[in-house]
């Protein structure tokens, strides 16, 4: 009697954690794109009265590179796509005139040891070191964050939206012919906060090298 009330009640554990987990997803979707759409459209009526400022730049990039957390086995190929603005043209105080915001968005697949897709969107400060800079490299530090999807999971990982932190180095290429090129190395970070109970993180680095449109 004891076993079959168990297994009547197992199934309705699984159903609430499969709906909890659900919650969770559809919370963090939710919450990325209001964001993204919200800063999309400030960025551009602050860029329409300012436009004489600092111009609003776009860009590619391809990123490479591999996991060195939990297992350093997963390999990732991503394409970033990205709008680049002028930090206090978007947010209502005044910033530092070197301090960009950029919104981008990215997908892809890891490359080994199977081939499941990525993709992900958010947003991300970029501070040019002008100080560094040359005739041909401006320097910069940049930091964000993304809500990213996952078609896997580790092992201990509970869902497979979770948060994205990424922060890099890297420099842009200053070209008098064609448009200017930047390349950069990033540390890319994947977990869910804390909104499942199993949330084993996956860190990796990435090489990235892109252009502006």
């Amino acid at each position: 009697m004891h076993q079959l009330d168990m297994a009547i009640r197992q199934p309705s554990e699984i159903t609430r954690w499969s709906m909890a987990s659900a919650v969770c997803c559809r919370r963090i979707i939710l919450v990325a794109f209001i964001s993204l759409w919200a800063v999309t459209a400030t960025a551009s009526m602050a860029h329409g009265q300012d436009a004489a400022h600092v111009p609003t730049r776009y860009g590619a990039a391809l990123a490479a590179g591999n996991d060195y957390t939990p297992n350093s086995d997963i390999g990732l190929a991503l394409i970033y796509g990205f709008a680049q603005f002028d930090y206090d043209a978007v947010w209502p105080h005044r910033a530092p005139d070197p301090l960009r915001f950029k919104v981008e968005a990215s997908a892809g697949l890891t490359t080994w040891p199977y081939r499941r897709a990525v993709a992900s969107a958010g947003i991300m400060a970029q501070y040019y070191l002008d100080s560094l800079a040359s005739d041909s490299l401006r320097p910069y530090a940049e930091a964000g964050i993304h809500a990213i999807y996952t078609d896997f999971r580790v092992e201990g990982q509970g869902l497979r939206f979770n948060f994205n932190p990424q922060a890099g180095i890297g420099t842009d290429i200053l070209r008098d012919n064609g448009p200017d090129l930047f390349i950069g190395l990033r540390a890319h970070h994947i977990s869910n906060a804390g909104l499942d109970d199993d949330n084993t993180g996956i860190n990796s680095l990435l090489l990235m090298f892109g252009t502006y449109f």
